[in-house]
């Protein structure tokens, strides 16, 4: 591991739409050599076409149920249910819900902020592995590319930014059979390497700051992985 890190916002990235080369245009502002690129979801589900307007959602039964439950926009509501697997929990003002990635997250990841337009949502990405693999192939050897959302957390105030997409890294690091400064073989020790880099970028990426992209140096990638690693198994969640 490195004794330091280096992070730095990639500039002049240029209002995001529908079709943008966001790879190529990363790829064109991101300095040479080994590293990791932190890149917000905004903008990589703009460049992706997941941009939908609210005037052409016609919410169903349930959405206007949920809706009246939780005070939100019955449109907003029925993207909210088409981009989750399940409700989590639903009382007013919050609507938490599990997305077809697996994320557990406040309103399927569906926002309004920061989108291009009065009354658009942004959804998350289809793949979010996907979206990050595509970016990273324009990059070149020796950079890993992570995909970040703003997320909750049980039991802590706050948003943080956390890894929804990874590509040339493994988003874990498994410190077990490793020892510890007394010479303890470590037991259970794996860190969440992807989300450690997240939220440290995060830091940077003001969101009225038109900031979208965070360049790491100092680290370089080793391994492969996706957001599935990050994910824990049903069986073994608590709080299910």
């Amino acid at each position: 591991m490195t004794d330091s890190l280096r992070l730095s916002v990639v500039p002049d990235i240029p209002e995001i739409g529908p079709g943008d080369d966001l790879p190529g245009l990363l790829a064109e502002r991101v300095p040479d050599g080994p590293g990791i690129l932190v890149v917000a979801q905004k903008v990589v589900s703009k460049a992706e076409g997941r941009v939908v307007r609210l005037a052409d959602v016609v919410p169903g039964e349930r959405a206007i149920q949920v809706a009246k439950a939780v005070e939100k926009d019955p449109r907003q509501v029925e993207l909210i249910l088409r981009e989750s697997r399940r409700i989590v929990r639903q009382v007013p003002g919050v609507l938490i819900t599990e997305t077809h990635h697996g994320l557990i997250c406040a309103n399927s990841g569906v926002d309004l902020s920061n989108s291009p337009g009065e009354e658009t949502a942004v959804l998350l990405p289809l793949d979010p592995d996907a979206s990050a693999e595509r970016i990273r192939a324009r990059l070149g050897p020796r950079r890993g590319v992570i995909v970040t959302d703003t997320f909750g957390r049980p039991w802590r105030e706050g948003f943080v930014d956390v890894a929804i997409g990874v590509a040339g890294l493994a988003p874990l690091r498994d410190f077990t059979g490793e020892t510890d400064l007394e010479g303890r073989e470590l037991q259970v020790t794996v860190m969440a390497l992807a989300d450690q880099l997240a939220t440290a970028a995060g830091i940077l990426m003001e969101k009225s700051a038109g900031r979208p992209a965070v360049w790491i140096e100092g680290i370089e990638p080793v391994g492969t992985g996706g957001l599935a690693d990050l994910l824990r198994d049903p069986d073994r969640d608590l709080f299910r």
